[in-house]
């Protein structure tokens, strides 16, 4: 019962990586990846082998966001078609860190986590390319959540401001901050700014 008003401040890319020492992965489909995170593929889907023939028998090392986690929410709705539906036998962290530690330590990794956490570490990780609806296989940059090529996992971002508490003097100043400082700061975090006409 909270009237609220709804600001996009930013767009996030999900990220697919794997080890750079896997040589056999250059892109993925979202059917390919609906293969590994479905909830049918626990204890199933457990060899590199079966997401796509050419692959090697080689075990599947999933690394992802915890299920109270937002990230989780919009991989599982983009990837498997609905929110929260993923398979359960994977590592689920809310800490990125610990999800980038682990495909950095394990060549026959598969992770997903936020753009910020690859630009932070794209020396020691590497990105998947991922064929969108137009059978384009795209990487996340800055450019392609701008231009739409990268989809379906780049998503907007918002704040919620309560209509009540926007009526307070401070918090109306800390709207304008957020509206008016917040493109130069989202791009150092590491997110993508919203294109300057939707700004």
């Amino acid at each position: 019962g909270i009237e609220y008003i709804e600001l996009p401040i930013a767009f996030d890319a999900l990220t697919v990586m794997i080890n750079p020492k896997n040589n056999w992965v250059d892109q993925l489909t979202v059917a390919e990846l609906k293969i590994v995170w479905a909830p049918e593929a626990q204890g199933k889907v457990t060899s590199w082998k079966q997401v796509r023939e050419s692959f090697p028998d080689k075990p599947l090392q999933l690394y992802g966001a915890r299920s109270d986690s937002g990230t989780f929410d919009y991989f599982t709705e983009a990837i498997v078609g609905k929110t929260k539906s993923s398979r359960g036998d994977f590592t689920a962290s809310e800490d990125d860190n610990v999800l980038v530690q682990g495909v950095e330590n394990n060549k026959n990794s598969l992770g997903y986590f936020g753009l910020a956490y690859y630009v932070a570490r794209e020396q020691r990780m590497r990105a998947v390319a991922i064929v969108n609806s137009k059978g384009a296989a795209v990487l996340p940059s800055v450019a392609s959540v701008t231009d739409g090529s990268y989809e379906p996992l780049s998503r907007p971002l918002f704040v919620y401001v309560s209509a009540v508490a926007a009526e307070r003097p401070e918090v109306r100043q800390f709207i304008k901050f957020y509206m008016t400082e917040g493109p130069s700061l989202v791009a150092a975090a590491g997110f993508v700014p919203l294109p300057e006409r939707a700004a």
